[in-house]
Formats: C-alpha cells, structure tokens, sequence
C-alpha cells in the first residue's frame, strides 16, 4: 500500500455551510465533530477499480452480504442496507440483521468494526435498499416499510426498537425496490418501480399491445411523497408525486436541499419484442438511461414513451402505437430527461456531489452507479461502473464522464460479474463511497492530487452503441473478436452428443446460444444470472430433460418463472427456425450430459 499526506481542506463558505445542513436536514450534523484523516491510505491496485489521476481507493469493506444503498453520519460510521430473496437466487445472506454499521477506528480507510443489525432471515425478513440519515436518525427501507431508528448518543448501533413511517410499499413484480431520499423540510420521497417492463397485456411478450389504460401507474412507476417525521402512514395511489418513471433507482436531494433528482432504468427488449420494428442492434442501443428533475406532477412518459438518445427526444412505445421510433404522439407533452445515458446499464444509485475534498470542476455534479447490463446481448454488455456527470444550476455542464471502471473483472455479465455497483455516499470529509450487490464490498475514493493532474487526466466516456467500433482493452482482457464467450465460433469441442441428435447439432446449439440473446439472461458460460436459471445442472423446471421437452421450452418461453426474475418470451426473443430450435435443444442437453459425467466422475 502506498501513504500519501492529504491536501488542506479548503474553506467553506457560510452559504455552502446552510446549504449542507439543509440537504442533510440534520441538526446533529451541525454539532457532531468530523472525523480527521491526514494520511490517506490507498491500496496498490484501488481494490481492483480503475480511478481518475490524483484519486485513489481502498476496500473499505468486504463480503458483507448483497449491500444496496449506503450512508454515512457527520462522525464517520457507514451504514448499508443489504437485501436477499429471489433476485440473488434465494442464497444465505450473512447471519444477523441485514442492517450493517461499518466503523474505521485506525484511520486507515478500512473497517474495522462491523456490527449488523435490524431484521433477519430468522425474523422473516429480506432486507432492503434504500437508507438515509435525517434529523438525527437512520432512516431504512425493511421489506415493504420505511422505518426510523433513532441513533444512540454512545456506541454506532442503535439499541431501541424502530418505529414505522410508512408500510404497505408493492413488492411484487420486477422492481419491488424502494430508493427515496428526504429533503430539508422532511418531505420523504420514495420509489415505487413498475411490476412490469412496458406494461403489456403479456409482460414482456412478443407483439402484446399496452394496457390502455395503464392502471399500474396507479401504484407503481413513479416516485411518493410522504413525511419523515409522521409515524403510521400508507401506501396509497394518493401520495404519488410523479409518474411515469419506470423504476427509478436512485433518488438524491440537491445542494438547496428542496430539488430532488432521480435516475430511470429504460425499459427493455424493443427488438426482441418487435422485431419487425426493430434491428438487434437497436434494441442493445435503446432505449436512452436517464436523469430526471422531480417536479411535483410530472409526468416522463412510461409506459407510453421512451427517449432515444440519437434524437434527443422522446418517442412513442409500440406497445402503444409507436412505429420504431418516428411517431412521437403523446410523448410531445411529456416530461424529457436532464441527461443521458448508454442503454440498459442500470443506474442503480445517484449522489450529487456537495463535498470539498474532490476538485471544483465535480461541485454540484451527479455521481451515478450504474449496475450493469444483461438485455445488450448477444452484443457486449455494458455498465458496471460509476459515471460522473457534470451539472451547473441543474443542467449538463458537459458529457458523461466513466469516474470508476473494472468491478465487473474480466466478465461484464450478471451471473459472472466480480463486482456491481448498487449505492454511492459522500462522507463527511468528501470521500465518495461505492457498494457493490454481487459480493458485498464497499470501496472509499478519495482524492490526493492536484486539480491541474485531474483536468489534464479526465476520465473518459466510451461510446457503448451496439455498431460503434469498440475501444481497445487492456492486453489482459482482450476476448476473441467472435464475441464475449471464449468458445464463439468453433465447434463444440469436448461435449457429449446426446441421443437423437448430433455432434453438429451440438456445434450449431453453440454458436446460436452465444449469437443470441440467450447469454443476457443465462450467461455465457449458460450457468445462470439472477435473471435466468442455470441450464448445466439438470434442474429441469418445465420438463423432463429430453430433447422435445427442450425444444417445447425454448419455443413457448417461460412467460411466469418460478425461480427467476426473468420473463423469457418465445425462443428468447430471438429469430429461430425449427431446426435452429432443435440445435439449441441438443446444445443444453449435451450441457448437462457433460455436467453428470463429472459429477459422477467426482463421486468416484
């Protein structure tokens, strides 16, 4: 590891002083002391992530269960809220509450208390994701509640039992998280994301129109404003603050502490969905990620719209009368993002920056953590990093910069990702920190160097469309120009040929699997995502393993799954014949030949 001194802090003026006790709305902030670290510590490789010039990082935290959002009081201590279930294939979270209080001690950027708290598994909770501190108290997302705990004068944990603001928050369907953030004035906005991707008549169906209306937006795909300091309150369509955001996973207040700003996740599958409307290159590049100003009332068009990005405009759904992306009909009243951002990368969390540690030119700019993609398939995926962008007054001061990169590794995949990044926080002495939900770590960035090293070092911002020449990786991670899977291309070598089918059958499975989308939802080594089963195990949820139960499967799709989030339309959205649906057939079939083979080949 490498010390390096820090550089002064440089003053604060009054106004910049209210307006951080405003955004926090924190009277404690105010007297509580902040911590001083005047040697930063860093580790060698930044805890695997790349950084800009003059910043660094340490692995604050690590294997702490899968953490979301996180915060962090005036004195230091992190605090992360972690969630489990379905979405990470139902796995054993770490014992103890889902709560996690994460304290240095030594000053030397790492964690050396940890102590976990709230609801468990044994109470018969999930977790959550969205936290905030306000007013002194640590406000928690728990299953379909927000609750306050009131933090204890002595010690990091809090020691009474919380009292519950709000309840009854949907859980169903495919975004059942609830990010919120609260202002100044206590006004507590919270998240509700849409149960479905466009809200179909068949959720994520090929060719199935919209609901006319969409009564989901009654409950669902838009942001709530509630108070944080009323105990006992609602759910209810009646509190809906805006609408038509289809899942918004991040939700910050801004330096005045009244302007909020979120992040939408674009919806999904316009080319495998309408492929008559589409190409499979616009459906990798479409449509846009955005940022949003929350203005009571708005509205940002889900379901009905989507913004393309190369127009910089919104434009209308086919599921609602839209013809591939030149009718723009209702979405001429609608609501247009702030920014935007590549497709299906999944802005997971937003912070805006008010520190003093980092250089002027990030005051006041937007941090997003963006998840990473699974739906660019069979083109590379995209995401798994941390963008800055920047903003004067509420408006882009310039493009999108990527700040943090390389926590996915060698694999920018769902199922096979290092690292993702799910939350951001600033500390208190302007440290910005990263939660990963893959692996449970949590990084600290800080800043050591000057601001001429960083402006004559900027991060880049890559271009992520589907036919845009890719840029060079480094020389350890450079893949095969057939595509992200090693074995693209060539024959499968090393598997078994199942009965009834042939070993050019099993070949030609190969390359199509790899070809499609099947590796969004699967993987590319077909071991399974959060989104998609593992299909190498013999886990046969919909048949008996034969090649004609394989077959029916990959033609019907899997329209209501029963271990997965993932909606799986007919032949996975792709264009396959019969013949092409027989091959894939004798592909996962051979998959699972080869994995009994080594099973019994272990046993023995």
């Amino acid at each position: 590891m490498r010390i390096i001194r820090s550089v002064p802090r440089r003053a604060v003026g009054a106004t910049l002083i209210i307006g951080l006790l405003l955004a926090t709305g924190s009277v404690w902030a105010a007297r509580e002391e902040r911590p001083t670290t005047t040697k930063p510590v860093c580790a060698d490789d930044n805890g695997g992530i790349t950084l800009p010039a003059g910043f660094c990082a340490t692995v604050f935290a690590d294997n702490i269960g899968h953490a979301r959002h996180l915060v962090v009081a005036p004195n230091g201590v992190v605090y992360v809220n972690t969630w489990s279930g379905r979405y990470y294939g139902n796995d054993t979270p770490p014992a103890g509450g889902f709560l996690v209080a994460l304290q240095d001690t030594k000053g030397d950027g790492r964690a050396d208390v940890k102590v976990r708290f709230g609801e468990s598994v044994q109470t018969g909770s999930a977790g959550g994701t969205g936290i905030t501190l306000h007013r002194g108290a640590l406000f928690a997302e728990v299953d379909d509640r927000i609750v306050r705990y009131a933090l204890p004068a002595k010690g990091i944990v809090p020691t009474e039992v919380p009292t519950v603001i709000v309840s009854g928050l949907p859980l169903t369907g495919d975004h059942p998280m609830h990010p919120f953030a609260i202002d100044a004035r206590g006004a507590l906005y919270v998240n509700s994301g849409s149960a479905s991707n466009a809200c179909q008549i068949q959720n994520r169906m090929p060719n199935s129109p919209g609901h006319q209306p969409c009564t989901e937006l009654e409950t669902r795909a838009g942001i709530w404003r509630y108070e944080a300091e009323r105990t006992g309150q609602q759910f209810s369509s009646a509190e809906r603050f805006v609408t038509g955001l289809r899942n918004a996973g991040g939700v910050a207040v801004d330096a005045t502490g009244v302007g909020i700003y979120a992040t939408q996740h674009g919806r999904d599958q316009l080319a495998e969905n309408w492929p008559a409307l589409y190409k499979p290159e616009q459906g990798a590049n479409l449509p846009a990620e955005a940022l949003v100003r929350v203005e009571r009332g708005a509205d940002y068009g889900w379901p009905e719209c989507y913004f393309d990005d190369t127009q910089r405009k919104l434009v209308l759904a086919p599921e609602y009368g839209g013809d591939g992306g030149e009718a723009v009909g209702v979405c001429a009243q609608k609501r247009a993002p702030v920014a935007a951002f590549p497709a299906h990368w999944a802005p997971n969390d937003l912070v805006l920056y008010h520190g003093d540690q980092f250089p002027a030119r990030y005051r006041g700019g937007a941090f997003i953590a963006f998840h990473g993609s699974w739906n660019r398939a069979p083109f590379p995926q995209g995401g798994y990093n941390v963008v800055f962008q920047p903003l004067a007054d509420g408006t882009p001061a310039g493009k999108y910069e990527v700040f943090a990169d390389g926590f996915a590794g060698a694999v920018k995949e769902p199922g096979r990702a290092a690292h993702r990044p799910a939350g951001l926080a600033v500390g208190p002495d302007g440290a910005l920190y990263v939660a990963d939900d893959a692996h449970g770590r949590v990084w600290r960035i800080v800043y050591t160097g000057d601001v001429a090293a960083t402006r004559g070092a900027p991060a880049s911002a890559p271009s992520e469309r589907a036919d845009a020449p890719a840029a060079a990786a480094p020389a350890e991670r450079v893949g095969p120009p057939e595509g992200i899977h090693p074995d693209a291309g060539a024959d499968a070598a090393g598997l078994p040929t199942p009965r009834g089918a042939t070993a050019a059958m099993v070949a030609q499975g190969d390359r199509l699997y790899h070809a499609n989308t099947c590796v969004g939802c699967h993987g590319s080594n077909a071991e399974g995502t959060p989104l998609g089963s593992d299909l190498t195990k013999g886990k046969w949820l919909w048949g008996d393993g034969s090649l004609a139960a394989i077959a029916r499967t990959i033609t019907q799709g899997v329209p209501n799954p029963k271990d997965h989030s993932g909606v799986m339309p007919p032949m996975g959205g792709a264009q396959l014949s019969p013949s092409d649906v027989s091959a894939l057939a004798a592909y996962l079939a051979a998959l699972n030949q080869q994995a009994e083979h080594g099973a019994g080949a272990a046993r023995r």
